[in-house]
């Protein structure tokens, strides 16, 4: 079997927050450096993965091979609305039968949510981009990754086996960053 890389995407508050109590991500979580940097990483992978509330809407977003998980399915079918989209219930049918699928023997496989998808991945990550924005809370908000806020994203990470790497900063006048979390491998 060909070589698939997983990486998965995620800015948060200082809560660890994706999104606000109406699973919405507001404004105050959108910063354009965090963005540039997101549309970057999507522009270069070969296959998005995502949950049906979780979409990246920019500009190239049609252009992407996608995997939609969702229960509306009994295993794998083309997605009505987009033809560059399967739909993915992983009851139904494995993960590499969905890359299968959506044509996508090889590559970067980029994840970008929501929490429940996020949390498929935990133990399959190469890397995972944890972009913080520590000035922004959003109490009674939407978590990550399950667990959170009785943990931090970083603890459940590390608990995955994720090691942190050097932050990238995105916006100085901010504080946003982004740390890339990498699984450590044996040689």
């Amino acid at each position: 079997m060909a070589a698939r890389r997983i990486d998965g995407y995620v800015i948060v508050s200082a809560d660890g927050m994706l999104a606000d109590a109406n699973r919405k991500m507001p404004d105050t979580l959108k910063f354009e450096g965090d963005q540039k940097f997101f549309n970057a990483a999507l522009d270069r992978a070969d296959l998005i993965v995502h949950g049906r509330h979780s979409h990246e809407g920019q500009p190239n977003s049609p252009k992407r091979k996608r995997i939609v998980v969702t229960s509306a399915t009994p295993a794998l079918s083309p997605d009505p609305a987009n033809p560059r989209a399967t739909l993915w219930n992983p009851a139904g049918a494995g993960f590499e039968e969905a890359c299968e699928r959506a044509g996508v023997r090889s590559g970067t496989i980029a994840v970008i949510g929501g929490p429940a998808v996020f949390a498929m991945f935990l133990d399959r990550y190469d890397t995972f981009w944890l972009s913080q924005a520590p000035h922004v809370r959003l109490p009674g908000g939407h978590p990550c990754f399950p667990g959170v806020p009785e943990r931090s994203p970083q603890q459940i990470l590390a608990a995955h086996g994720l090691k942190p790497g050097e932050p990238q900063i995105l916006d100085a006048a901010r504080d946003v960053s982004v740390t890339p979390w990498r699984r450590q491998t044996s040689v």
